[in-house]
Parts: C-alpha cells; sequence; structure tokens
C-alpha cells in the first residue's frame, strides 16, 4: 500500500522522490535538478544500494524520517529537516514520508521532498561564488572579499568606501599576486555604477597594430564594432597591465581620457564617454617614470588616487586566515571535507617569502587539497618548490621541524586522552568537550593509537 490520492496530490509540489527497502537501502531516487546533488557532493551512483543514512553526517536510525517510518509504520509528513553532507555542506530538506506495505508487512519507504537553503547557506547554490547577483556586472568580488586582519589593509578597504563614491582616476600599484583585479572590482561594486558594467582591458594583449580597433571600435565595412572603451561606457574601465602600454598608445588614451570622447575607426561623430577609469602597475611607478616608460602626463592623470598594495610578506597575520579562507572555497567548489592542517605547514607559511604573494599561496592550497589524504593537510602536500625553499629567514631544520610536530603530537595526544578518559570513552562526547567533529576526533584517535 503507498499513499493514497489525495496524499499525491498533497505532494504535487515536491521536487525529489526516494524509494527504499525495509532496511532503508535504495532503490529509486529522482531529483528534479542533478546540479543540486552535485554541489552536495554526492553522485548519482552515490545512493543506490546504499542506507540512507550514510549519505549525511548528522543522520542515524534515530533521527532519519525514513528509518523511523520503517521501524513504526506510521507516516511523516512535512517534516523539516537540517542534513550535513560528507563534505561538510549544508542544506535544509522539507519531506513527507509513507510506508509500503505488502500482506500487513512494512517492505520499505517513499519520501517525497524538496530541497531548500536559508539565508546563511544559500551560497551553496552558487559555483564560482557567493556574489552572483555582481556577476551580471562582469565582476565576482566584492569588498568582502578583501580578506585581511592586517591595519595597512584595513586602512585601504576604508579608503576604498570613501574613494568609490568619486570619479577620480585610481592607480592601483601592488606586484603579480597581491589582488589588484580584485580591488579594482570591490570599487566598482561599492560605487553607484555598480548597476553598470566592468570591463577589463588586459594592456600586455594590446599590440599596437591591433590597438586602435579594440580601444575605440570600427565602422568599416557596414557593420559598427564598439570598442572596450565604449562597452565601460557609464561603468568602470580597468586598465589591468597599464605599464605595459607603448608610450605613443599612452599618448592616445591620455587624450580620450582628457576630452572624456571617442571616435570608431572609420567613424564620423564622437561618442561622448562617463566610464570611471582604473589602472593597474606590477611595477614601481616612480621607476617607470625614472626610465622614461611611462609619461609624466600620462601616470599623473591615471593616478589622482593611489593605493599601494603590500605584499604578503608584509602581512604575514593574513597568512593562516586566508589559508582557511581558500580551504572553504575548495571544500565548496571541489566537493573535499579538509579537516585540518598541520601546525608545521603554518609554520613554513608563516616563513615563506612568497614572490607569488596571495595568489601563490591560494594555489599552494590547491595543490595541498589535491594531495592530501584523509581530510588533514600535511608538509608533504606541499608544493615542491614551498618544500624546499630557503626564503633568507631563518627556517628550522627538518630534524627541528621533526621535534617540534613530536611535542605538538604528544601533547595533542595527552590533551585527547584526558578528555576521553573524563567521557568514559564515549567518542560524542570527547568530540563535544573538544570542540572538534567526531571524524576528526577518529582519525585522531586512530593517528594516536587511542582506540
Amino acid at each position: 500500500m503507498i499513499p493514497d490520492l489525495e496524499n499525491f496530490r498533497r505532494l504535487a509540489d515536491f521536487d525529489n522522490v526516494l524509494v527504499v527497502d525495509e532496511k532503508g537501502t535504495t532503490l529509486y531516487y529522482d531529483l528534479a535538478d542533478l546540479n543540486v546533488l552535485s554541489k552536495l557532493g554526492h553522485r548519482p551512483e552515490d545512493f543506490l544500494g546504499k542506507n540512507v543514512t550514510s549519505f549525511y553526517t548528522n543522520l542515524t536510525d534515530e533521527n532519519s524520517t525514513i528509518m523511523t517510518v520503517l521501524q513504526s509504520g506510521k507516516a511523516m509528513t512535512m517534516v523539516h529537516q537540517e542534513l550535513v553532507t560528507r563534505t561538510g555542506q549544508t542544506y535544509e530538506s522539507l519531506s513527507s514520508t509513507y510506508p509500503i506495505e505488502e500482506n500487513g508487512v512494512i517492505v520499505g519507504a517513499i519520501e517525497f521532498s524538496k530541497h531548500f537553503y536559508s539565508k546563511e547557506h544559500m551560497h551553496y547554490l552558487d559555483q564560482y561564488t557567493t556574489h552572483k547577483i555582481y556577476r551580471k556586472n562582469n565582476t565576482v568580488y566584492t569588498i568582502d572579499d578583501l580578506i585581511t586582519q592586517n591595519e595597512a589593509m584595513i586602512a585601504i578597504k576604508e579608503k576604498v568606501e570613501r574613494i568609490a563614491q568619486h570619479d577620480s582616476t585610481i592607480l592601483i600599484y601592488g606586484k603579480t599576486g597581491t589582488g589588484k583585479e580584485i580591488m579594482a572590482q570591490a570599487i566598482h561594486n561599492r560605487s553607484s555604477r555598480y548597476v553598470q558594467p566592468f570591463v577589463t582591458l588586459n594592456c600586455s594583449a594590446l599590440s599596437e597594430d591591433r590597438a586602435d580597433r579594440i580601444l575605440w571600435g570600427t565602422e568599416q565595412d557596414g557593420e559598427p564594432r564598439i570598442g572596450v572603451v565604449e562597452q565601460a561606457n557609464g561603468g568602470t574601465l580597468f586598465l589591468d597591465g597599464v605599464n605595459e602600454l607603448s608610450p605613443q598608445l599612452q599618448a592616445k588614451l591620455f587624450q580620450v581620457i582628457e576630452k572624456k570622447m571617442i571616435r570608431r575607426i572609420g567613424g564620423t561623430t564622437d561618442i561622448r564617454l562617463d566610464v570611471h577609469l582604473i589602472s593597474s602597475t606590477n611595477e614601481d611607478p616612480e621607476l617607470l617614470l625614472k626610465e622614461k616608460r611611462m609619461r609624466e602626463d600620462f601616470y599623473y592623470r591615471l593616478g589622482v588616487i593611489q593605493i599601494d598594495l603590500p605584499e604578503l610578506k608584509e602581512r604575514k597575520e593574513d597568512i593562516e586566515l586566508l589559508v582557511w579562507h581558500f580551504i572553504r572555497f575548495y571544500q565548496q567548489h571541489m566537493n573535499v571535507a579538509i579537516e585540518t592542517v598541520e601546525p608545521e605547514v603554518i609554520q613554513l607559511f608563516q616563513q615563506y617569502s612568497w614572490p607569488g604573494n596571495v595568489r601563490e599561496l591560494k594555489n599552494a592550497v590547491e595543490t595541498a587539497i589535491n594531495q592530501m589524504q584523509n581530510g588533514v593537510i600535511t608538509m608533504d602536500d606541499l608544493p615542491m618548490k614551498i618544500r624546499r625553499s630557503d626564503s633568507g629567514i631563518n627556517l628550522p631544520s627538518k630534524r627541528e621541524l621533526l621535534d617540534l610536530k613530536d611535542k605538538v603530537d604528544e601533547y595533542e595526544r595527552s590533551i585527547i586522552a584526558e578528555e576521553l578518559q573524563k567521557a568514559n570513552g564515549v567518542i560524542a562526547e570527547t568530540a563535544r568537550r573538544l570542540g572538534v567533529s567526531k571524524q576528526t576526533l577518529k582519525y585522531k584517535l586512530t593517528k594516536y593509537e587511542l582506540r
């Protein structure tokens, strides 16, 4: 016996159907959107032939709606649940579950459900960024993506709040990987122009022979083509790597900035511009002027406001903060669970010089996640360049690192053993006392041979 017609009518708004046998083993699972499944860290084959409680870390035979219905033989309707996946992602479910009977015996259950997301968990719906709405203006970053507790960076973020309200030209100076484009997008999205496009021009790819067509557009051959400058009209034009422009192109752009007008190649009329111009350089502007690689008039017109981004080695207090920020990012986008980072990894990160700055740190975290085992990032998971680095700082020797690791492990083992004894060997209670997940605790119990 399955739900009657009236119940089915009430279930018409549910998206997903799950059927299990009398033991809770999945026989059939139909989802309205496989993208949801992917973002929750599952594949379709993960479900069939497996018990429903194995999909989520917070489900047991006692609190699972399906297992409860199988045991009681009574339907449960419109039940709200918060479910935690194996990758640590959380979403909410509204479900109605009914027993399936045959000759008075419960032979299975059928559950109708709908996945939905609270405000706190809405970011799991987005594949790339937490700022999906901003993608409509060609950006993915806002001021919230400037992750820092460094005083100099905090002062820069406060400066952004002020200067974003005006249209003065801005020049961002920072070494490779310091976050110049993130800064430019943050300024745009903090300004009143956020409803208009943010257009990036990679100046290193702007060759002399194609520059005019790319910049100003054309009206030749009876088919108008809009240039990148005009594409940014009403919004923001970001000249990335402006130091790569030739003096001739600098002179042309200077005239456009001054007159706020362009004319397409082959055109006969001027087009008035309303563009906020932001530029970036990875070379010291003073050096560019000294070596005459940047025109003085161009520089002073570009940089009414200048922002100098510090290198990562100058903001060491941000390193661990950024590591966990990137871990959370990759947990979502790579569908992996990361439990912890060994202390010596953070120690090495603090001492490494980071020539590639924040971008190199992000890449190092991604490399480590791809190579880690058991959800723990270790020294062996790091890029070889970092492990073999000699940054000029007094790095501890390998023996010293091992000694430190042994001491940390010994101290951690003693704490876990003490709390395990106080909790009478109950893992859930021990994990609660230590403030870690049961999965992390089980890993450490095995590691320290405390089981």
